[in-house]
């Protein structure tokens, strides 16, 4: 709640150091003082700061976020279109991560001290260092405007659906959002598997003769 609390009140007051009048994208050039006043008025920009975020923080509350100046609709109607395609993206990148950071880190604790172990660790730490934005572009760049494999921006067609029109436009930010993840994954499944096998039953296993796949 403090973390929640803070989050609003830092972007409450962010809205208010930007420079302009946010008031400037509705109403008219021409607009009269007795306009402007009007609206500042019903907006509720004629009260003290402190007023105008205990007001806004009360609504939100229960569920009421205001209206959006730029579309002019409920902003909880545009948020709820946006947690559809949110959460996909969240799901499949996960996904991805989640498996390839398995298959590495198997590959990686099974083959430990060779030249896969180096260059699967090798990767997992470039993609936990790597900067999310920094690789979007660069996957854009490439793919999009060198390549023009897949498209640089959007989510598809309207609607929600598993056709390669929708799926196209998944690929790089779920790749993307993918790549911490995985070298997590990766470096967690590694240390676990290269544990497992240095045990000693592993070790009799191995003088009964039993083979390195069943093992």
């Amino acid at each position: 709640l403090p973390i929640v609390l803070g989050v609003a009140l830092v972007c409450f007051l962010l809205v208010h150091i930007a420079p302009g009048d946010p008031l400037v994208s509705v109403l008219p050039p021409d607009a009269s003082q007795a306009l402007a006043e009007q609206m500042r008025k019903e907006y509720g920009f004629d009260r003290p700061l402190p007023v105008q975020f205990g007001i806004w923080l009360w609504k939100a509350l229960h569920g009421d976020l205001g209206t959006s100046i730029a579309s002019g609709r409920s902003v909880t109607e545009e948020v709820s279109r946006a947690v559809g395609n949110t959460v996909m993206l969240a799901v499949v990148a996960s996904l991805i991560g989640f498996i390839f950071g398995l298959m590495f880190g198997i590959f990686a604790g099974y083959f430990r001290d060779t030249w896969i172990a180096r260059l699967v660790t090798t990767i997992s730490i470039t993609g936990v260092s790597m900067p999310h934005y920094w690789l979007g572009m660069v996957l854009v760049i490439v793919f999009s405007v060198i390549l023009g494999w897949l498209p640089a921006v959007g989510a598809g067609p309207g609607g929600c659906a598993c056709d390669w029109a929708h799926i196209q436009h998944l690929i790089l930010p779920a790749v993307t959002m993918s790549v911490i993840p995985m070298g997590i994954v990766t470096r967690t499944v590694r240390a676990l598997v290269g544990d497992l096998l240095s045990q000693e039953f592993v070790l009799a296993l191995r003088a009964k003769g039993l083979s390195e796949l069943r093992i």
